[in-house]
């Protein structure tokens, strides 16, 4: 499934639980390919800078991708602004970068029926890490996987 993600060029992906090293290899690997992002604000550093673009999400100007930082964190009419903004660029690549845990919770909010994957990582105490990757379709989970690695 997560060769799936890596070869999209449209949709919507949630990662929660501060998972900067995916996050940097997804959207390291979409810049490699020619993408162009608009970026909130970018927690880590990317192999191609030039095709990395900080703003607002309103500037009216068109990318291949966008990355929105801590949407669940934001107000509810904030989030609800976004949610139609996601609507409107429904044919975009659109990357949603959560720093909270949230897997289950996640799926309390209205993203969920915006969402075409959740990718919810977890550093657990006992020296591993927990990824647990979700596919959505019409705001139910039709796929999950997990993968564990020990640290």
């Amino acid at each position: 499934m997560l060769k799936e993600i890596i070869q999209l060029s449209k949709g919507v992906i949630l990662i929660t639980g501060n998972a900067k090293k995916i996050t940097r290899i997804l959207l390291n690997t979409w810049l490699s390919n020619g993408m162009t992002f608009l970026v909130e604000y970018l927690p880590f550093d990317v192999r191609y800078p030039e095709n990395v673009f900080i703003g607002d999400l309103n500037k009216g100007v068109e990318f291949d991708g966008y990355l929105i930082y801590n949407l669940l964190s934001r107000s509810k009419n904030e989030r609800a602004r976004i949610y139609e903004w996601i609507k409107e660029h429904h044919d975009k690549l659109i990357l949603i970068y959560e720093t909270k845990y949230m897997k289950d919770s996640a799926l309390r909010y209205g993203i969920k029926e915006l969402i075409n994957y959740l990718i919810a990582y977890k550093r657990e105490t006992l020296g591993f890490e927990r990824i647990d990757v979700y596919k959505f379709k019409e705001g139910k989970v039709v796929e999950k996987k997990t993968f564990v690695r020990r640290v």
